[in-house]
């Protein structure tokens, strides 16, 4: 997996602010490049968590790795363009990524689904953190389309 260019985008992200007020979470203004949604990009982030959960379940190792890099990707991009999001909320899904990476590279089953049970907790602790606890997502339930989410209201801790 490319590592170097995680590393690099959360080294890049470790240079933003650490605390930024919770109306920084406002789409950035640009005339020059399009810019997606933090909304479009978490989107995209709970699809590829859902594929990367199916991929493991059905040992097709290598798209595991592929939505792994995708939803790395997505995560990188929302921390990149969004400052609102605080860097202590990208570094602390470095380790969960990483075991969920191992777990791939072994091609072991019952690694991967507590290394993606972590990252989904990691997922909802950052939507806490940002006082977004109404977005709770988990590991995938079926192959429904948002089987890796919670509808329910959730309860406080």
């Amino acid at each position: 997996m490319k590592w170097r260019g995680v590393v690099a985008v959360l080294l890049l992200a470790a240079s933003m602010p650490l605390a930024v007020a919770q109306s920084d979470l406002k789409r950035p203004s640009s005339t020059d490049q399009y810019i997606p949604r933090l909304g479009d990009i978490m989107s995209a982030a709970l699809s590829q968590h859902q594929k990367l959960w199916l991929a493991g379940k059905a040992q097709n190792w290598q798209l595991a790795a592929y939505e792994l890099g995708q939803l790395e990707s997505s995560l990188a991009e929302a921390a990149m363009q969004y400052s609102g999001i605080p860097v202590s909320n990208v570094t602390t899904l470095k380790d969960p990524l990483q075991s969920v990476s191992d777990a791939i590279a072994a091609k072991d089953g019952r690694k991967f689904a507590k290394a993606l049970g972590d990252l989904t907790e990691g997922c909802n602790s950052c939507h806490s953190s940002m006082n977004r606890s109404f977005i709770a997502i988990r590991v995938p339930t079926g192959r429904e389309p948002f089987a890796n989410q919670m509808f329910p209201p959730q309860r406080k801790p």
